[in-house]
């Protein structure tokens, strides 16, 4: 790392926790749109998010406070940018094939790059995971997940 003290407001984590705070409630605005039901979720994990990078900005300054020199962020880029463009992929694949079919082939691929290699476990959990979405918000709520453009008719 560099020898040159930057502003404790310009460290990695604080700049990073403070954009998440900042997006995480421009999501929360169109949530009241929502009829309540279906805003509980989606407002419950934004005021969560809000909250963790609230922690997150506290730690940092705390401990740019101490004197401590700020960590590196982002230790191996190419997983983290890895990351995120399979975030952008399954966005775009819920909309074109649905929810269920995308979130079916993305868990397993996920825990397959980040190291879990059992193939048995892979769809065990995929199966326990799309289970419990449907039993929770398909029958339970009566949510709808999108179908997908390509079985739109």
């Amino acid at each position: 790392m560099h020898n040159k003290p930057t502003h404790r407001f310009l460290r990695a984590e604080s700049i990073t926790a403070f954009y998440i705070i900042v997006v995480a409630a421009a999501f929360l605005i169109p949530t009241t749109d929502l009829a309540p039901l279906s805003a509980l979720l989606p407002a419950a994990m934004l005021v969560g998010l809000i909250l963790l990078a609230l922690v997150m900005l506290i730690t940092d300054q705390r401990k740019a406070a101490a004197g401590e020199e700020a960590e590196a962020v982002v230790k191996s880029p190419k997983r983290v940018f890895g990351a995120f463009g399979l975030i952008i992929l399954y966005a775009i694949c819920v909309d074109l094939i649905g929810f269920y079919i995308s979130t079916a082939l993305s868990l397993p691929l996920v825990a397959f790059i980040f190291g879990y290699r059992s193939p048995v476990g892979l769809a065990i959990a995929t199966a326990i995971v799309l289970l419990a979405i449907y039993l929770i918000f398909g029958v339970s709520m009566s949510q709808e997940f999108p179908t997908g453009l390509l079985w739109a008719k």
